[in-house]
């Protein structure tokens, strides 16, 4: 199923959406995880430095009167007795009830950890020490604890990070918009001028950017397969004219003697009608036989193609045929080419049809290979061929008003005929100069 470019371009947007929504809420969970643990390991810290220095001043008896405060109230020292009662504090704790409940016990004597009183917004939380100063049953507990910054407790910071990820997760989908907007904005112009191309109209040609990038050589491509596919249907219309025209004279003239003697049966030789009607129709089927072998070129065909000696394959078709003329032969040996033997049969034997036609006395034929192809020449010592009408003579139907003043002439389909088979056979077919007559010059790979 086709998807539409603004559907790719929701959908690429959608994903990128979702991609960069992914990563960074990952990212931001780790952001977040890692902030916290830094804050409350370096709260920690500063709890346990008082904490051990008030436990070990109770501990020596060392520590008179109230204890001291290096942090402005920031950290909260109590020395908490059985019981709950607060017996020293920090001036910033005297007159606050004990910092916690928590108890530690004679086994465990040192307790970290985090309390959090009330409820949001006004809820608060500490990053607090204990430390049991002795065994005894009667012995006093030391509190260090510090206030967690409200950022850490209110949510602050994750709405801060979701805002964050939403933020880039919009930042990114806006920029995949424009980005592919950008990219597919000409293929969408392509689309729609190729959508707009009939094939009554193949002159228009699909937008073409500039640069070397994927889009501006699928432009080009695209305008290569049209200009091919405008050349092949005017090739085609011009096809169907010549063979209409070409037919219909054989048919004109077969039903022209028929109808003549079907009404004057008296007046006509029933032989000679027959004779003509016999020469109308074989006319007729050479031109059919022609057409179908050239539809069945043009579509590639399935034959197979087998290594084949292209001297010996010359030397065989000079031989089978007999000629009224004199025919010199120079077919060098070992000159292998890949192809389909009746179809290389066929594009030799209406080479040496056209010499034989055209040839004052002599033809001549010759085998070659070289640099990696099969030469192969067939040259007469007629009028020759004017430059100018080179390539015309392989046009289908074409023939030179001299070629209309000898004989039958054939059905106008042999040379091109044999360019399309050379063609097929990744070769070239070419009237090449020469002093005299006509050179037409075969080159194919070898084998």
């Amino acid at each position: 199923m086709r998807m539409r470019p603004r559907s790719i371009r929701a959908r690429d947007t959608l994903v990128a959406a979702v991609i960069a929504a992914l990563v960074l809420g990952v990212t931001a969970i780790g952001v977040d995880l890692a902030v916290r643990s830094a804050v409350e390991a370096s709260l920690l810290r500063q709890t346990q430095v008082d904490a051990r220095r008030v436990s070990g001043a109770v501990r020596d008896g060392t520590l008179d009167g109230p204890i001291r405060d290096g942090t402005r109230g920031r950290v909260l020292v109590q020395v908490v007795e059985p019981g709950g009662r607060v017996t020293n504090a920090t001036p910033a704790a005297t007159d606050r009830p004990p910092v916690s409940r928590v108890w530690p016990s004679s086994n465990l004597r040192v307790r970290d950890f985090t309390e959090c009183h009330g409820h949001w917004p006004d809820r608060e939380c500490f990053v607090a020490e204990a430390i049991r100063v002795s065994t005894a049953p009667d012995s006093v507990v030391v509190y260090s604890s510090v206030r967690v910054p409200s950022y850490l407790v209110s949510g602050l910071l994750e709405a801060v990070l979701a805002a964050s990820v939403l933020l880039f997760a919009v930042l990114a989908a806006w920029i995949t918009w424009r980005v592919v907007g950008r990219t597919l904005g000409p293929v969408e112009a392509i689309r729609a001028q190729l959508s707009e191309i009939s094939a009554t109209d193949l002159s228009r040609r699909v937008p073409q950017p500039a640069g070397q990038d994927e889009i501006a050589q699928l432009a080009r491509t695209a305008n290569q397969t049209l200009d091919r596919l405008e050349r092949a249907v005017a090739r085609q219309r011009q096809f169907a004219s010549d063979a209409s025209h070409e037919l219909r004279t054989p048919i004109a003239g077969l039903r022209a003697n028929l109808e003549d003697a079907s009404m004057h049966p008296d007046d006509n030789d029933l032989r000679a009608v027959v004779r003509s009607a016999l020469r109308d129709t074989d006319r007729l089927e050479s031109i059919v036989t022609d057409l179908l072998l050239l539809a069945r070129i043009g579509t590639g065909g399935s034959a197979a193609q087998e290594p084949i000696d292209l001297g010996a394959l010359a030397g065989a078709e000079v031989r089978r045929r007999s000629f009224t003329l004199k025919i010199v032969t120079e077919l060098g040996g070992g000159v292998m080419v890949r192809g389909v033997r009746m179809q290389l049969v066929r594009l030799l034997g209406n080479l040496l049809d056209n010499a034989e036609r055209y040839a004052e006395s002599l033809v001549t034929v010759e085998v070659t290979g070289a640099d990696g192809l099969a030469l192969l020449t067939v040259t007469d010592d007629g009028a020759g061929i004017a430059p100018a009408d080179r390539e015309r003579v392989f046009e289908r139907f074409t023939r030179l008003d001299r070629a209309r003043s000898r004989g039958a002439g054939g059905t106008g389909l042999g040379l091109a005929i044999a360019r399309e088979i050379a063609q097929a056979h990744g070769g070239t077919l070419r009237i090449e100069d020469h002093p005299a007559g006509a050179r037409f010059a075969l080159r194919l790979p070898l084998e």
